[in-house]
């Protein structure tokens, strides 16, 4: 279960950051890849994934009246994703079809939903973009998602822009993209990101005064640490 104590620290650090907290551990693929925010609003989403997995679309199961059915995978995840969540949608890397549109996705917001992630595309993107939610996609897709996708799976382990995802993991997005944490490594390191926050903006106020990397960062000269110290005392970080 995220903590709101791990939830803060994780609005407050980079996705960069964060690849490299997971890098130290061995975890080279978290990043999800070929997936942007449609208008990043300037704070981190952070939530647990909750996912919906995507198969490609048979024409004789996927006609327009499959979305009368109130058991749709696609409609039935929307309306159970908790709050706090953040949906995690497997297309599979086909933007050819929507994974979702703004009516799902404004959904999703009333209820309080902290995000929505596809490696594929969302239709209406302009109208999801001016919603107050997080929303990350490769590219915008008019089509329904009738067209080439058939929701399956609610809740299973998925593949999304080439990363694991497991429900229950920590989804992360900023305005660079969206990275995934292993559920039972999300509290130490957000911890670790929110230490290597402060030491990385120390530096680059150095660096902005004209000092040389060298020695600094990593920082193997004695003296940066006596001037993190003092600088962390000055700043209260």
């Amino acid at each position: 279960m995220l903590s709101a104590e791990t939830r803060q620290k994780l609005k407050s650090v980079s996705t960069a950051t964060l690849s490299t907290a997971l890098f130290k551990r061995g975890l080279r693929n978290q990043f999800i890849q070929d997936v942007s925010p449609l208008q990043f609003k300037g704070e981190n989403m952070v939530g647990e994934a909750f996912t919906l997995r995507y198969i490609p679309a048979r024409e004789d199961l996927n006609t327009i009246e499959v979305f009368r059915d109130r058991s749709h995978p696609q409609r039935k995840a929307v309306e159970e994703c908790p709050p706090g969540a953040v949906m995690v949608f497997d297309s599979r890397k086909d933007a050819r079809a929507a994974s979702a549109g703004a009516i799902l996705v404004s959904r999703l917001m009333m209820r309080g939903v902290a995000g929505v992630v596809t490696d594929g595309g969302f239709r209406d993107s302009p109208d999801i973009a001016a919603l107050a939610i997080p929303a990350y996609h490769h590219r915008p897709s008019a089509p329904t998602n009738l067209t080439h996708h058939q929701a399956l799976d609610i809740n299973v382990p998925v593949g999304c822009g080439d990363v694991a995802v497991f429900p229950g993991d920590v989804v992360v997005g900023d305005g660079e993209g969206v990275i995934v944490i292993p559920a039972h490594l999300a509290d130490e390191i957000a911890t670790e990101a929110v230490e290597m926050t402060a030491f990385e903006d120390f530096v680059q106020g150095e660096v902005l005064k004209g000092r040389s990397i060298l020695g600094l960062y990593p920082p193997t000269d004695p003296q940066t640490q006596v001037d993190y110290a003092a600088w962390r005392q000055a700043t209260g970080r």
